[in-house]
C-alpha cells in the first residue's frame, strides 16, 4: 500500500493439552509452548508493529508459587525485545542452577513464562498511543486465582463512552475511558459475580473456602460471563482472555468484522488472526484450520475440553474485505487466488484507459502487497492478447508465413519492476518543505525501460489519502517520461471512515471524500454539504439504531468515474508532463472476487454496526466545523 495506514493486531493463543514432560520427550524441550508462541507472533508481525505482550500462565501450582508472567514491549522490533526478555530470565534461571536443565517440575516450579497456557498480541495504535501502558494483554490482578483475568484482542468499540459509563453504574471507578479498559473491567466485572455466586454454592453445600476453589474452576460458565459482559458492546472483535485456574477463550464480534481461526488436537489448541499462522507453525493442512464462526467463542477449559458456544446471535456477516486487500498475509491460499482476482477483474477498465494497447504498454506494480493482484492483471492481459493472436491468426490463416507467425507470437505483455521503495521516511525534520523532498524520494524507479510512446500501469492495492502518489510516484514514474500513467487500484474508492481497527478516522482525510467536495465547489452544489451537517446535527441525540448514513449524498451527484477522474486531477502537480489516469475497482467486482469477506463500509457507507453510523455523522460534523479530531 502506498499510504502507510495503522491497522489491525494480532493475537495468538496457544494451549497445551498434555503435561510439559510429554514436550521435553517429544519435541526436546519443556519450552515448546514458547518457541511456538514466538513464530506464531513473528508470523502475524504484519499485523502490528507499534508493540508487542506476552503472558503464560501455569497450571496446578502450590499456594506461593508465581503462575502467571507477563511481559510487554513497545521497542522498534517489539515482538523480538519481548523473547529477548524470556530468553534472558529463562537462561539466567538456568545459569544458576544447572540442576533445573533436566528437570522438568524444577523448570515450571521455578522458571517464569513456562507453562501450558499462553496468550500472544501484537499491535497498531490506531490511536497513536505507543506507551507501555496501551499495549495487550492487560492484566486484572487478585488473589483468587480464578479473578484473574489476562485479555488481549484485535478490536475497536464505537461507544466507549456508553461501556464506560455502565460500568459506572455498576459502581466501579474505571481508570480511563478506553475500550480496553472497558471490556476488560465490564469481563471482569461478571467474572467476579460468577466466582462469587459459585462460592455461595458451595458454602452452602458445607465446602470450605479451600475446597470451593477447584469446584470454582470446574463450574465457571465461561459463555454466561460474556454474554452478560458483551451486552452493548458495538463494534469489530476477536479477543482472547485467560482466567488465572486455567479457562481460556477467543470470542468473535456478530458481523465477524475481526477475523479468527484455530486448530485442535490431542497435543494443543491455538487461535491466531489468520489461517497460514497456524498452518505454518504447526505443519497442518488447511482444511483443518477452522474459522471460529461470528457471535461465537471458542471456550477452553482448564480439564482441557473444548466447545464452540454461541454468545451474541450473529448478524449478516460482513467480515472485513481490507483483510483479503492487503492486512493479512498473501500465503493464505483463499487470499492469493482473491487477490489475482481482483488484478484479473479490473483489467477491463485498464484495457479501455490504454485503448486496448498493450503493445506499447509496460505493467508493474507498487510494492509489496499489490504484488499478487499485478500477477492477476498480467495473466488476464496474457489471455487478451492470446484472444487477439488467435482472432488475427483465423483472420489471415490463408496468408500467414512462417516468419509472420513467429513475429506474431513473439508479441508480449510488457512487465517490469519499475517501483523500488528505496526507504523508511525518517520523522526527524519537522519542516514541510523537507518533509515533501523525503516523501518524494521514498520510492526509486527503474531507468531504460520505458519509451516516450509508452503507457506505464501501475497497480496499488488501494489508494487512500494519496499522500505518497502525489508526492513521490506518480512524480518519480513522471521521470521515466511514458505518454500516460494509469494508476490502478484493487481496491474501490475509499469513501468513508473506519471504527473498526484501522486508522483512517477523519473523512477529510480520504482522497475520494476531498475529490467530491470539489466537484460540489465547482458545479455549484455546495450547498450539499450544508444539508448533509443539518442532517447529520439533527442526529447527533439520536439512538445509533436511529441513525442513517447521509454522508453519502456527498457522493450520490456523481459517477465513480467523475471521482476518480478528479482524484487524478488532485495527486498530479504541475510539473508532471505525462497524462494522468487512476482506475477503482468496482464493489461489484470486489464482491465477485472476495465472497466471503463482504464488509465494505470504507466503501460504501454500509456499516455493519449501528455505531458505524454514529461515527461517520460526527466525523462529518468534524469535518464541516473544521474540528481536529477523531469521530470515535
Amino acid at each position: 500500500m502506498s499510504d502507510a495506514i495503522k491497522h489491525e493486531c494480532g493475537i495468538a493463543l496457544l494451549r497445551l493439552k498434555k503435561p510439559l514432560e510429554f514436550y521435553k520427550e517429544k519435541y526436546g524441550s519443556a519450552f515448546y509452548g514458547i518457541q511456538k508462541m514466538y513464530l506464531l507472533m513473528e508470523k502475524q508481525h504484519n499485523r502490528g508493529q507499534d508493540g508487542a505482550g506476552f503472558a503464560s500462565i501455569k497450571l496446578d501450582v502450590e499456594q506461593g508459587e508465581r503462575y502467571i508472567s507477563r511481559v510487554r514491549s513497545n521497542d522498534a522490533q517489539a515482538i523480538q525485545d519481548v523473547f529477548k526478555q524470556i530468553n534472558e530470565r529463562i537462561n539466567e534461571e538456568l545459569t544458576s542452577h544447572p540442576e533445573y536443565v533436566d528437570d522438568v517440575a524444577a523448570q515450571k516450579a521455578n522458571i517464569p513464562y513456562i507453562g501450558e497456557l499462553f496468550l500472544g498480541h501484537v499491535r497498531y495504535g490506531t490511536f497513536g498511543k505507543n506507551s507501555i501502558e496501551s499495549v495487550h494483554p492487560f492484566l486484572r490482578q487478585n488473589n483468587w486465582m480464578h479473578r484473574n483475568l489476562i485479555v488481549a484482542g484485535n478490536f475497536n468499540m464505537t461507544n466507549v463512552k456508553e461501556l464506560f459509563n455502565s460500568l459506572v453504574e455498576l459502581g466501579q471507578h474505571p481508570k480511563e475511558m478506553a475500550d480496553t479498559v472497558t471490556v476488560m473491567e465490564k469481563i471482569g466485572h461478571f467474572l467476579d459475580d460468577e466466582v462469587t455466586d459459585l462460592y455461595q454454592e458451595c458454602k452452602n453445600n458445607g465446602l470450605s473456602k479451600r475446597e470451593a476453589s477447584p469446584v470454582i474452576a470446574e463450574k465457571l460458565d465461561i459463555q454466561k460471563i460474556l454474554k452478560r459482559a458483551s451486552k452493548g458492546w458495538d463494534g469489530g472483535y476477536a479477543m482472547a482472555g485467560l482466567f488465572g485456574h486455567g479457562d481460556a477463550f477467543v470470542f468473535r464480534d456478530p458481523a465477524g468484522i475481526r477475523p479468527a481461526y484455530f486448530y485442535e488436537d490431542d497435543e494443543i489448541v491455538v487461535v491466531a488472526s489468520e489461517r497460514p499462522v497456524i498452518q505454518t507453525v504447526f505443519n497442518v493442512a488447511y482444511d483443518k484450520v477452522q474459522e471460529l464462526q461470528p457471535g461465537n467463542a471458542l471456550i477452553i477449559k482448564k480439564n482441557g475440553k473444548v466447545t464452540e458456544e454461541e454468545i451474541i446471535v450473529p448478524t449478516v456477516k460482513k467480515a472485513c474485505s481490507f483483510e483479503r486487500i492487503y492486512f493479512s498475509r498473501g500465503s493464505d491460499a483463499e487470499i492469493y487466488q482473491e487477490r489475482k482476482n481482483l488484478g484479473k477483474l479490473i483489467l477491463p477498465a485498464v484495457l479501455e484507459s490504454i485503448e486496448n494497447d498493450t503493445d506499447n504498454t509496460v505493467f508493474s506494480y507498487i510494492p509489496n502487497t499489490a504484488e499478487t493482484s499485478f500477477y492477476g492483471m498480467v495473466e488476464a492481459a496474457n489471455d487478451f492478447l492470446n484472444q487477439r493472436k488467435n482472432q488475427h491468426i483465423l483472420d489471415n490463416r490463408n496468408t500467414l508465413t512462417a516468419e509472420t507467425l513467429n513475429e506474431l507470437l513473439a508479441v508480449k505483455i510488457r512487465t517490469e519492476k519499475i517501483a523500488i521503495k528505496d526507504a523508511k521516511l525518517r520523522t526527524f525534520i519537522t519542516d514541510d518543505k523537507n518533509r515533501d523532498e523525503l516523501v518524494a524520494h521514498v520510492y526509486d524507479v527503474t531507468y531504460g525501460v520505458i519509451k516516450p510512446t509508452d503507457n506505464l500501469v501501475i497497480i496499488d492495492d488501494s489508494i487512500v489519502r494519496g499522500t505518497t502518489l502525489k508526492m513521490s510516484i506518480i512524480k518519480m514514474m513522471d521521470r521515466l517520461n511514458p505518454k500516460r500513467i494509469v494508476v490502478v487500484s484493487s481496491a474501490p474508492q475509499i469513501r468513508y471512515p473506519d471504527c473498526y481497527g484501522i486508522d483512517m478516522a477523519k473523512l477529510e482525510g480520504l482522497v475520494a471524500f476531498q475529490a467530491a467536495i470539489e466537484l460540489l465547489k465547482e458545479r455549484n452544489q455546495y450547498h450539499i454539504v450544508e444539508d448533509v451537517y443539518n442532517k447529520c446535527k439533527a442526529q447527533e441525540n439520536l439512538k445509533d439504531s436511529d441513525v442513517v448514513n447521509y454522508v453519502t449524498e456527498i457522493y450520490s451527484p456523481f459517477s465513480d468515474m467523475e471521482i476518480s477522474n478528479k482524484i487524478a486531477e488532485l495527486l498530479t502537480t504541475p510539473s508532471v508532463k505525462a497524462e494522468v489516469k487512476i482506475i477503482f475497482q468496482t464493489v461489484e467486482n470486489l464482491h465477485i472476487a472476495c465472497p466471503k469477506n463482504l464488509g465494505d463500509w470504507y466503501f460504501t457507507g454500509d456499516y455493519p454496526t449501528p455505531g458505524g453510523n454514529r461515527v461517520v455523522n460526527r466525523a462529518f460534523i468534524n469535518f464541516f466545523e473544521g474540528n481536529d479530531a477523531r469521530a470515535y
